[in-house]
Protein backbone atom coordinates (compact mmCIF):
# COMPACT_ATOMS: atom_id res chain seq x y z
CA UNK A 1 0.00 0.00 0.00
CA UNK A 2 1.41 3.44 -0.87
CA UNK A 3 1.98 5.96 1.86
CA UNK A 4 -1.41 7.46 1.25
CA UNK A 5 -2.50 7.52 4.85
CA UNK A 6 -0.58 10.64 5.87
CA UNK A 7 0.06 11.29 9.54
CA UNK A 8 -1.38 8.95 12.06
CA UNK A 9 -3.19 10.14 15.16
CA UNK A 10 -1.09 11.28 18.05
CA UNK A 11 1.72 12.95 16.04
CA UNK A 12 2.26 16.69 16.02
CA UNK A 13 0.89 19.10 18.57
CA UNK A 14 -1.67 18.22 21.20
CA UNK A 15 -3.41 21.38 22.33
CA UNK A 16 -4.92 21.17 25.83
CA UNK A 17 -8.67 21.46 26.07
CA UNK A 18 -11.88 19.62 26.79
CA UNK A 19 -15.18 19.00 25.07
CA UNK A 20 -17.05 21.55 27.17
CA UNK A 21 -20.85 21.79 27.42
CA UNK A 22 -20.52 25.29 25.96
CA UNK A 23 -18.86 23.97 22.80
CA UNK A 24 -21.24 21.03 22.55
CA UNK A 25 -24.35 23.22 22.70
CA UNK A 26 -22.81 25.80 20.39
CA UNK A 27 -21.94 23.21 17.74
CA UNK A 28 -25.38 21.59 17.97
CA UNK A 29 -27.07 24.94 17.38
CA UNK A 30 -24.71 25.82 14.51
CA UNK A 31 -25.08 22.40 12.92
CA UNK A 32 -28.82 23.00 12.65
CA UNK A 33 -27.91 25.14 9.65
CA UNK A 34 -28.00 21.83 7.79
CA UNK A 35 -31.75 21.55 8.42
CA UNK A 36 -32.57 24.03 5.66
CA UNK A 37 -30.55 22.08 3.09
CA UNK A 38 -31.95 18.72 4.16
CA UNK A 39 -35.55 19.91 4.36
CA UNK A 40 -35.36 21.24 0.82
CA UNK A 41 -33.80 18.05 -0.55
CA UNK A 42 -36.55 15.95 1.02
CA UNK A 43 -39.51 18.20 0.31
CA UNK A 44 -38.95 18.87 -3.40
CA UNK A 45 -39.15 15.23 -4.48
CA UNK A 46 -42.30 14.62 -2.44
CA UNK A 47 -44.37 17.53 -3.72
CA UNK A 48 -43.59 16.58 -7.31
CA UNK A 49 -45.55 13.34 -6.80
CA UNK A 50 -48.60 15.13 -5.35
CA UNK A 51 -51.38 15.16 -7.94
CA UNK A 52 -52.80 18.63 -7.04
CA UNK A 53 -49.32 20.16 -7.30
CA UNK A 54 -48.71 18.57 -10.71
CA UNK A 55 -52.17 19.53 -11.98
CA UNK A 56 -51.65 23.18 -11.03
CA UNK A 57 -48.08 23.75 -12.17
CA UNK A 58 -47.03 20.84 -14.42
CA UNK A 59 -50.19 19.52 -16.14
CA UNK A 60 -48.23 17.84 -18.94
CA UNK A 61 -46.44 15.65 -16.38
CA UNK A 62 -49.74 14.83 -14.69
CA UNK A 63 -51.25 13.83 -18.02
CA UNK A 64 -48.41 11.42 -18.76
CA UNK A 65 -48.54 10.04 -15.23
CA UNK A 66 -52.28 9.77 -14.63
CA UNK A 67 -53.91 9.64 -18.05
CA UNK A 68 -51.75 6.65 -19.05
CA UNK A 69 -50.55 8.27 -22.27
CA UNK A 70 -47.22 6.57 -21.71
CA UNK A 71 -46.67 3.03 -20.51
CA UNK A 72 -42.90 3.66 -20.30
CA UNK A 73 -42.34 4.06 -16.55
CA UNK A 74 -38.85 5.39 -17.15
CA UNK A 75 -40.15 8.53 -18.87
CA UNK A 76 -43.33 9.52 -17.06
CA UNK A 77 -41.68 12.39 -15.15
CA UNK A 78 -39.42 13.59 -17.97
CA UNK A 79 -40.05 17.36 -17.94
CA UNK A 80 -37.42 20.09 -18.17
CA UNK A 81 -39.72 22.55 -16.37
CA UNK A 82 -40.24 20.14 -13.51
CA UNK A 83 -36.52 19.54 -13.09
CA UNK A 84 -35.89 23.30 -13.31
CA UNK A 85 -38.16 23.68 -10.28
CA UNK A 86 -35.86 21.36 -8.35
CA UNK A 87 -32.50 22.37 -9.72
CA UNK A 88 -32.79 26.17 -10.02
CA UNK A 89 -32.05 26.38 -6.31
CA UNK A 90 -28.51 25.11 -6.84
CA UNK A 91 -27.53 27.73 -9.40
CA UNK A 92 -28.60 30.38 -6.89
CA UNK A 93 -26.61 28.60 -4.16
CA UNK A 94 -23.57 28.66 -6.46
CA UNK A 95 -23.79 32.46 -6.82
CA UNK A 96 -24.41 32.96 -3.11
CA UNK A 97 -21.45 30.83 -2.04
CA UNK A 98 -19.07 33.11 -3.96
CA UNK A 99 -20.49 36.23 -2.31
CA UNK A 100 -20.50 34.49 1.07
CA UNK A 101 -16.73 33.92 0.90
CA UNK A 102 -16.00 37.64 1.29
CA UNK A 103 -18.65 38.17 3.97
CA UNK A 104 -17.52 35.11 5.92
CA UNK A 105 -13.91 36.23 5.90
CA UNK A 106 -14.32 39.96 6.57
CA UNK A 107 -17.47 40.09 8.70
CA UNK A 108 -17.52 36.66 10.34
CA UNK A 109 -19.18 33.26 10.05
CA UNK A 110 -22.25 34.31 12.08
CA UNK A 111 -23.36 37.01 9.63
CA UNK A 112 -23.27 34.58 6.72
CA UNK A 113 -25.44 32.18 8.68
CA UNK A 114 -27.91 34.99 9.52
CA UNK A 115 -28.17 36.09 5.88
CA UNK A 116 -28.68 32.48 4.84
CA UNK A 117 -31.53 32.00 7.28
CA UNK A 118 -33.32 35.18 6.23
CA UNK A 119 -33.07 34.41 2.51
CA UNK A 120 -34.30 30.86 3.05
CA UNK A 121 -37.26 32.16 5.06
CA UNK A 122 -38.21 34.52 2.23
CA UNK A 123 -38.00 31.70 -0.32
CA UNK A 124 -40.21 29.43 1.78
CA UNK A 125 -42.79 32.21 2.09
CA UNK A 126 -42.91 32.78 -1.69
CA UNK A 127 -43.19 29.05 -2.44
CA UNK A 128 -45.91 28.49 0.15
CA UNK A 129 -48.11 31.15 -1.48
CA UNK A 130 -47.11 30.38 -5.10
CA UNK A 131 -49.80 30.97 -7.73
CA UNK A 132 -47.71 30.36 -10.85
CA UNK A 133 -44.56 28.56 -11.95
CA UNK A 134 -42.54 31.79 -11.93
CA UNK A 135 -43.30 32.20 -8.20
CA UNK A 136 -42.08 28.66 -7.60
CA UNK A 137 -38.83 29.39 -9.43
CA UNK A 138 -38.37 32.73 -7.60
CA UNK A 139 -38.91 31.00 -4.27
CA UNK A 140 -36.41 28.31 -5.20
CA UNK A 141 -33.83 30.94 -6.13
CA UNK A 142 -34.24 32.64 -2.73
CA UNK A 143 -33.95 29.24 -1.02
CA UNK A 144 -30.78 28.60 -3.00
CA UNK A 145 -29.23 31.90 -1.98
CA UNK A 146 -29.91 30.99 1.65
CA UNK A 147 -28.37 27.53 1.26
CA UNK A 148 -25.29 28.99 -0.42
CA UNK A 149 -24.58 31.23 2.57
CA UNK A 150 -25.32 28.54 5.16
CA UNK A 151 -23.29 25.79 3.47
CA UNK A 152 -20.35 28.13 3.11
CA UNK A 153 -20.25 29.23 6.73
CA UNK A 154 -21.58 26.40 8.94
CA UNK A 155 -18.92 23.71 8.19
CA UNK A 156 -16.15 26.29 8.70
CA UNK A 157 -17.72 27.44 11.96
CA UNK A 158 -17.91 23.89 13.29
CA UNK A 159 -14.35 22.97 12.30
CA UNK A 160 -12.96 26.11 13.94
CA UNK A 161 -15.01 25.83 17.13
CA UNK A 162 -14.47 22.12 17.86
CA UNK A 163 -11.45 20.73 19.80
CA UNK A 164 -9.31 18.93 17.23
CA UNK A 165 -9.85 15.50 18.83
CA UNK A 166 -13.61 15.84 18.39
CA UNK A 167 -13.66 17.90 15.20
CA UNK A 168 -14.92 15.07 13.02
CA UNK A 169 -17.85 14.14 15.24
CA UNK A 170 -18.97 17.72 15.86
CA UNK A 171 -18.62 18.73 12.21
CA UNK A 172 -20.71 15.76 11.10
CA UNK A 173 -23.50 17.29 13.16
CA UNK A 174 -24.04 19.43 10.05
CA UNK A 175 -24.66 16.33 7.93
CA UNK A 176 -26.84 14.84 10.69
CA UNK A 177 -29.01 17.96 10.52
CA UNK A 178 -29.24 17.54 6.76
CA UNK A 179 -30.46 13.97 7.17
CA UNK A 180 -32.93 14.97 9.89
CA UNK A 181 -34.24 17.69 7.57
CA UNK A 182 -34.70 15.13 4.80
CA UNK A 183 -36.52 12.74 7.14
CA UNK A 184 -38.83 15.42 8.54
CA UNK A 185 -39.64 16.56 4.99
CA UNK A 186 -40.45 13.01 3.90
CA UNK A 187 -42.73 12.43 6.91
CA UNK A 188 -44.54 15.73 6.35
CA UNK A 189 -45.00 14.97 2.65
CA UNK A 190 -46.58 11.63 3.54
CA UNK A 191 -49.18 13.26 5.79
CA UNK A 192 -49.71 16.50 3.88
CA UNK A 193 -50.42 14.54 0.69
CA UNK A 194 -53.52 13.13 2.41
CA UNK A 195 -55.08 16.54 3.15
CA UNK A 196 -58.41 16.89 1.40
CA UNK A 197 -58.70 19.89 -0.87
CA UNK A 198 -55.29 19.39 -2.48
CA UNK A 199 -53.42 22.18 -0.67
CA UNK A 200 -51.06 20.00 1.35
CA UNK A 201 -48.18 20.88 -0.97
CA UNK A 202 -48.40 24.48 0.28
CA UNK A 203 -47.73 23.28 3.83
CA UNK A 204 -44.80 21.19 2.59
CA UNK A 205 -43.15 24.09 0.78
CA UNK A 206 -44.08 26.76 3.34
CA UNK A 207 -42.90 24.57 6.21
CA UNK A 208 -39.33 25.45 5.23
CA UNK A 209 -39.86 28.64 7.24
CA UNK A 210 -39.39 26.63 10.45
CA UNK A 211 -35.77 25.48 9.82
CA UNK A 212 -35.09 28.95 8.43
CA UNK A 213 -36.12 30.49 11.74
CA UNK A 214 -33.95 28.01 13.65
CA UNK A 215 -30.74 29.02 11.86
CA UNK A 216 -31.69 32.71 11.89
CA UNK A 217 -32.25 32.80 15.65
CA UNK A 218 -29.28 30.49 16.23
CA UNK A 219 -26.93 32.80 14.34
CA UNK A 220 -27.95 35.68 16.62
CA UNK A 221 -27.09 33.83 19.85
CA UNK A 222 -23.97 31.92 18.75
CA UNK A 223 -20.51 33.22 19.71
CA UNK A 224 -17.93 33.99 17.03
CA UNK A 225 -15.06 31.56 16.56
CA UNK A 226 -11.64 32.66 17.89
CA UNK A 227 -10.26 32.27 14.34
CA UNK A 228 -12.80 34.74 12.99
CA UNK A 229 -12.28 37.20 15.88
CA UNK A 230 -8.50 37.22 15.40
CA UNK A 231 -8.97 37.61 11.66
CA UNK A 232 -10.99 40.78 12.35
CA UNK A 233 -8.53 42.25 14.87
CA UNK A 234 -10.31 41.24 18.12
CA UNK A 235 -7.21 39.55 19.53
CA UNK A 236 -7.71 39.82 23.30
CA UNK A 237 -11.40 38.97 23.03
CA UNK A 238 -10.38 35.90 21.04
CA UNK A 239 -7.97 34.79 23.78
CA UNK A 240 -10.75 35.04 26.38
CA UNK A 241 -13.19 33.21 24.10
CA UNK A 242 -10.66 30.44 23.43
CA UNK A 243 -10.24 29.82 27.18
CA UNK A 244 -14.01 29.52 27.56
CA UNK A 245 -14.34 27.24 24.56
CA UNK A 246 -11.54 24.89 25.60
CA UNK A 247 -12.40 24.95 29.31
CA UNK A 248 -8.77 25.51 30.35
CA UNK A 249 -6.53 28.53 30.97
CA UNK A 250 -3.50 27.07 29.18
CA UNK A 251 -4.36 28.02 25.60
CA UNK A 252 -1.23 29.99 24.73
CA UNK A 253 0.21 27.50 22.27
CA UNK A 254 -3.02 27.18 20.28
CA UNK A 255 -3.64 30.93 20.54
CA UNK A 256 -0.17 31.77 19.19
CA UNK A 257 -0.69 29.42 16.25
CA UNK A 258 -4.08 31.00 15.51
CA UNK A 259 -2.51 34.47 15.55
CA UNK A 260 0.38 33.30 13.35
CA UNK A 261 -2.06 31.81 10.86
CA UNK A 262 -4.09 35.04 10.89
CA UNK A 263 -1.00 37.17 10.33
CA UNK A 264 -0.05 34.98 7.38
CA UNK A 265 -3.57 35.25 5.97
CA UNK A 266 -3.48 39.07 6.13
CA UNK A 267 -0.49 39.07 3.79
CA UNK A 268 -2.74 37.53 1.17
CA UNK A 269 -4.47 40.33 -0.73
CA UNK A 270 -6.23 38.14 -3.26
CA UNK A 271 -7.19 34.76 -1.76
CA UNK A 272 -8.91 33.64 -4.96
CA UNK A 273 -5.77 33.99 -7.09
CA UNK A 274 -3.70 32.73 -4.16
CA UNK A 275 -5.55 29.42 -4.45
CA UNK A 276 -3.78 28.84 -7.76
CA UNK A 277 -0.30 28.83 -6.20
CA UNK A 278 1.60 25.57 -6.43
CA UNK A 279 1.72 25.05 -2.65
CA UNK A 280 -2.10 25.01 -2.55
CA UNK A 281 -2.43 22.45 -5.35
CA UNK A 282 -3.48 19.66 -2.94
CA UNK A 283 -6.10 21.87 -1.27
CA UNK A 284 -7.58 23.06 -4.56
CA UNK A 285 -7.69 19.51 -5.89
CA UNK A 286 -9.66 18.33 -2.87
CA UNK A 287 -11.94 21.39 -2.97
CA UNK A 288 -12.93 20.44 -6.52
CA UNK A 289 -12.87 16.64 -6.63
CA UNK A 290 -14.45 15.77 -3.26
CA UNK A 291 -17.72 17.66 -3.93
CA UNK A 292 -17.68 16.46 -7.54
CA UNK A 293 -17.44 12.83 -6.49
CA UNK A 294 -19.97 13.36 -3.69
CA UNK A 295 -22.63 14.31 -6.24
CA UNK A 296 -21.71 11.54 -8.64
CA UNK A 297 -22.28 8.85 -6.06
CA UNK A 298 -25.87 9.19 -7.29
CA UNK A 299 -27.22 9.96 -3.82
CA UNK A 300 -29.24 12.95 -4.92
CA UNK A 301 -31.02 10.74 -7.44
CA UNK A 302 -32.33 8.88 -4.40
CA UNK A 303 -32.88 11.83 -2.07
CA UNK A 304 -34.31 14.38 -4.51
CA UNK A 305 -36.49 11.96 -6.34
CA UNK A 306 -37.01 9.10 -3.91
CA UNK A 307 -40.84 9.27 -4.13
CA UNK A 308 -40.61 9.80 -7.91
CA UNK A 309 -38.18 6.91 -8.25
CA UNK A 310 -40.23 4.52 -6.13
CA UNK A 311 -43.37 5.57 -8.00
CA UNK A 312 -41.57 4.95 -11.27
CA UNK A 313 -40.58 1.41 -10.26
CA UNK A 314 -44.16 0.50 -9.58
CA UNK A 315 -45.08 1.71 -6.08
CA UNK A 316 -48.31 3.64 -5.53
CA UNK A 317 -48.18 7.26 -4.37
CA UNK A 318 -48.59 6.40 -0.68
CA UNK A 319 -46.12 3.54 -0.90
CA UNK A 320 -43.53 5.67 -2.66
CA UNK A 321 -43.78 8.42 -0.05
CA UNK A 322 -43.50 5.84 2.76
CA UNK A 323 -40.45 4.28 1.08
CA UNK A 324 -38.87 7.73 1.08
CA UNK A 325 -39.55 7.96 4.82
CA UNK A 326 -37.83 4.61 5.34
CA UNK A 327 -34.71 5.71 3.45
CA UNK A 328 -34.77 8.94 5.46
CA UNK A 329 -34.70 7.02 8.74
CA UNK A 330 -31.80 4.90 7.49
CA UNK A 331 -30.01 8.10 6.50
CA UNK A 332 -30.26 9.58 10.00
CA UNK A 333 -29.22 6.38 11.83
CA UNK A 334 -26.24 5.76 9.54
CA UNK A 335 -25.04 9.35 9.97
CA UNK A 336 -24.97 8.73 13.72
CA UNK A 337 -22.66 5.78 13.03
CA UNK A 338 -20.32 8.21 11.28
CA UNK A 339 -20.43 10.60 14.24
CA UNK A 340 -19.39 7.72 16.49
CA UNK A 341 -16.65 6.37 14.25
CA UNK A 342 -15.07 9.21 12.30
CA UNK A 343 -12.59 10.16 15.03
CA UNK A 344 -12.01 6.50 15.96
CA UNK A 345 -11.68 4.77 12.59
CA UNK A 346 -10.55 7.73 10.49
CA UNK A 347 -11.80 9.43 7.35
CA UNK A 348 -10.15 7.13 4.81
CA UNK A 349 -11.62 3.93 6.25
CA UNK A 350 -15.17 5.32 6.10
CA UNK A 351 -14.66 6.71 2.59
CA UNK A 352 -13.43 3.36 1.25
CA UNK A 353 -15.91 1.13 3.09
CA UNK A 354 -18.79 3.33 1.99
CA UNK A 355 -17.61 3.22 -1.61
CA UNK A 356 -17.58 -0.59 -1.71
CA UNK A 357 -21.01 -0.76 -0.09
CA UNK A 358 -22.55 1.72 -2.52
CA UNK A 359 -21.01 -0.02 -5.52
CA UNK A 360 -22.49 -3.41 -4.61
CA UNK A 361 -25.94 -1.93 -3.99
CA UNK A 362 -25.99 0.05 -7.25
CA UNK A 363 -25.15 -3.11 -9.19
CA UNK A 364 -27.93 -5.08 -7.47
CA UNK A 365 -30.55 -2.34 -7.96
CA UNK A 366 -29.60 -2.00 -11.63
CA UNK A 367 -29.97 -5.77 -12.06
CA UNK A 368 -33.37 -5.83 -10.30
CA UNK A 369 -34.81 -2.95 -12.30
CA UNK A 370 -33.30 -4.21 -15.55
CA UNK A 371 -34.73 -7.70 -15.03
CA UNK A 372 -38.28 -6.42 -14.47
CA UNK A 373 -38.50 -3.28 -16.60
CA UNK A 374 -36.10 -4.22 -19.37
CA UNK A 375 -35.79 -1.63 -22.12
CA UNK A 376 -39.50 -0.96 -22.61
CA UNK A 377 -40.12 0.35 -19.09
CA UNK A 378 -43.34 -1.66 -18.75
CA UNK A 379 -42.95 -4.14 -15.87
CA UNK A 380 -46.47 -5.53 -15.76
CA UNK A 381 -47.49 -6.75 -12.31
CA UNK A 382 -44.72 -6.41 -9.74
CA UNK A 383 -44.57 -8.97 -6.93
CA UNK A 384 -44.17 -7.72 -3.36
CA UNK A 385 -40.82 -9.46 -2.88
CA UNK A 386 -39.40 -7.43 -5.75
CA UNK A 387 -40.34 -4.15 -4.11
CA UNK A 388 -38.86 -5.31 -0.80
CA UNK A 389 -35.54 -6.23 -2.45
CA UNK A 390 -35.27 -2.87 -4.23
CA UNK A 391 -36.07 -0.87 -1.10
CA UNK A 392 -33.67 -3.01 0.99
CA UNK A 393 -30.69 -2.45 -1.28
CA UNK A 394 -31.48 1.23 -1.73
CA UNK A 395 -31.50 1.53 2.07
CA UNK A 396 -28.13 -0.25 2.32
CA UNK A 397 -26.83 2.12 -0.36
CA UNK A 398 -28.14 5.16 1.55
CA UNK A 399 -26.49 3.86 4.73
CA UNK A 400 -23.16 3.50 2.95
CA UNK A 401 -23.35 7.09 1.73
CA UNK A 402 -24.59 8.44 5.06
CA UNK A 403 -21.59 7.23 7.04
CA UNK A 404 -19.02 8.03 4.37
CA UNK A 405 -19.31 10.44 1.44
CA UNK A 406 -22.28 12.30 2.90
CA UNK A 407 -20.71 13.77 6.06
CA UNK A 408 -17.07 13.47 4.98
CA UNK A 409 -17.75 15.40 1.78
CA UNK A 410 -18.36 18.43 4.01
CA UNK A 411 -16.00 17.61 6.87
CA UNK A 412 -12.72 16.96 5.04
CA UNK A 413 -12.71 20.11 2.85
CA UNK A 414 -13.64 22.32 5.81
CA UNK A 415 -10.70 21.06 7.92
CA UNK A 416 -7.84 20.97 5.40
CA UNK A 417 -7.65 24.61 4.27
CA UNK A 418 -5.16 27.08 5.84
CA UNK A 419 -6.78 30.23 7.23
CA UNK A 420 -5.43 32.47 4.47
CA UNK A 421 -7.42 30.59 1.81
CA UNK A 422 -10.12 29.03 3.99
CA UNK A 423 -13.12 31.14 2.98
CA UNK A 424 -12.21 31.19 -0.71
CA UNK A 425 -11.47 27.46 -0.81
CA UNK A 426 -14.70 26.64 1.01
CA UNK A 427 -16.56 28.71 -1.59
CA UNK A 428 -14.92 26.64 -4.32
CA UNK A 429 -16.01 23.52 -2.45
CA UNK A 430 -19.63 24.70 -2.13
CA UNK A 431 -19.71 26.06 -5.69
CA UNK A 432 -18.51 22.81 -7.23
CA UNK A 433 -21.00 20.92 -5.06
CA UNK A 434 -23.86 23.13 -6.25
CA UNK A 435 -22.81 23.07 -9.92
CA UNK A 436 -22.92 19.30 -10.05
CA UNK A 437 -25.96 19.06 -7.79
CA UNK A 438 -27.70 21.29 -10.33
CA UNK A 439 -26.51 19.22 -13.29
CA UNK A 440 -27.52 15.91 -11.72
CA UNK A 441 -30.91 17.27 -10.65
CA UNK A 442 -31.55 18.88 -14.04
CA UNK A 443 -30.68 15.90 -16.22
CA UNK A 444 -31.63 12.98 -13.97
CA UNK A 445 -35.18 12.44 -15.23
CA UNK A 446 -34.03 12.74 -18.84
CA UNK A 447 -31.16 10.33 -18.15
CA UNK A 448 -33.58 7.90 -16.50
CA UNK A 449 -35.80 8.08 -19.58
CA UNK A 450 -32.93 7.36 -21.99
CA UNK A 451 -30.43 5.31 -19.97
CA UNK A 452 -33.10 3.36 -18.07
CA UNK A 453 -31.64 0.93 -15.50
CA UNK A 454 -28.18 1.72 -16.88
CA UNK A 455 -28.34 4.99 -14.96
CA UNK A 456 -27.40 3.13 -11.77
CA UNK A 457 -24.38 1.61 -13.52
CA UNK A 458 -23.40 5.10 -14.68
CA UNK A 459 -23.12 6.27 -11.07
CA UNK A 460 -21.50 2.99 -10.01
CA UNK A 461 -18.63 3.76 -12.40
CA UNK A 462 -17.96 7.04 -10.59
CA UNK A 463 -18.04 5.27 -7.22
CA UNK A 464 -15.19 3.06 -8.46
CA UNK A 465 -13.19 6.06 -9.68
CA UNK A 466 -13.61 8.06 -6.50
CA UNK A 467 -12.72 5.13 -4.25
CA UNK A 468 -9.47 4.70 -6.18
CA UNK A 469 -8.82 8.45 -5.81
CA UNK A 470 -9.29 8.29 -2.03
CA UNK A 471 -7.06 5.23 -1.69
CA UNK A 472 -4.11 6.86 -3.43
CA UNK A 473 -4.48 10.62 -2.94
CA UNK A 474 -6.45 11.50 0.20
CA UNK A 475 -4.32 11.63 3.39
CA UNK A 476 -5.76 10.80 6.80
CA UNK A 477 -6.69 13.94 8.75
CA UNK A 478 -7.91 12.30 11.96
CA UNK A 479 -6.33 13.75 15.11
CA UNK A 480 -4.55 16.66 13.41
CA UNK A 481 -5.17 20.19 14.81
CA UNK A 482 -6.74 22.36 12.11
CA UNK A 483 -3.92 24.93 12.20
CA UNK A 484 -1.32 22.15 11.81
CA UNK A 485 -3.05 20.39 8.91
CA UNK A 486 -0.33 21.15 6.36
CA UNK A 487 1.85 18.41 7.81
CA UNK A 488 -0.33 15.81 6.07
CA UNK A 489 0.62 17.22 2.66
CA UNK A 490 4.35 17.37 3.47
CA UNK A 491 4.21 13.71 4.50
CA UNK A 492 2.17 12.41 1.57
CA UNK A 493 3.80 10.25 -1.09
CA UNK A 494 2.43 12.41 -3.94
CA UNK A 495 1.47 15.85 -2.58
CA UNK A 496 4.82 16.42 -0.86
CA UNK A 497 6.32 17.39 -4.23
CA UNK A 498 4.10 20.50 -4.29
CA UNK A 499 4.83 21.81 -0.80
CA UNK A 500 7.94 22.87 1.07
CA UNK A 501 8.59 23.63 4.74
CA UNK A 502 9.16 27.33 4.15
CA UNK A 503 5.73 27.65 2.56
CA UNK A 504 3.95 27.49 5.88
CA UNK A 505 3.44 29.27 9.14
CA UNK A 506 5.51 29.25 12.32
CA UNK A 507 3.38 26.53 13.83
CA UNK A 508 4.25 24.16 11.03
CA UNK A 509 7.92 25.08 11.14
CA UNK A 510 8.05 24.44 14.88
CA UNK A 511 6.51 21.07 14.34
CA UNK A 512 9.12 20.24 11.73
CA UNK A 513 11.88 21.31 14.12
CA UNK A 514 10.29 19.14 16.78
CA UNK A 515 11.13 16.05 14.79
CA UNK A 516 8.30 15.68 12.30
CA UNK A 517 10.02 16.40 9.03
CA UNK A 518 8.27 16.46 5.67
CA UNK A 519 9.08 12.85 4.89
CA UNK A 520 8.64 11.32 8.32
CA UNK A 521 5.67 9.00 8.65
Amino acid sequence: MPAAGGIGPGNGKAYPGNLTPFVTVTCIVAAMGGLIFGYDIGISGGVTTMTPFLQKFFPEVWEKKEANKSTNQYCQYDSETLTLFTSSLYLAALVASVAAATITRKLGRKLSMLIGGLLFFAGALVNGFAKAVWMLILGRILLGLGIGFANQSVPLYLSEMAPYRYRGSLNIGFQLSITIGILVANVLNFFFAKIKGGWGWRLSLGGAMVPALIITIGSLVLPDTPNSMIERGQTEEARTKLKKIRGVDDVEEEFKDLVAASDASKLVEHPWTNLLQRKYRPHLTMAVLIPFFQQFTGINVIMFYAPVLFNTIGFGDDASLMSAVITGIVNVVATMVSIYGVDKWGRRFLFLEGGVQMLICQAVVAACIGAKFGISGNPGDLPKWYAIVVVLFICIYVAGFAWSWGPLGWLVPSEIFPLEIRSAAQSVNVSVNMIFTFLVAQVFLTMLCHMKFGLFLFFAFFVVVMSIFVYFFLPETKGIPIEEMNQVWRSHWYWSRFVEDHDYSNGDMEMSKGGLGPKNM
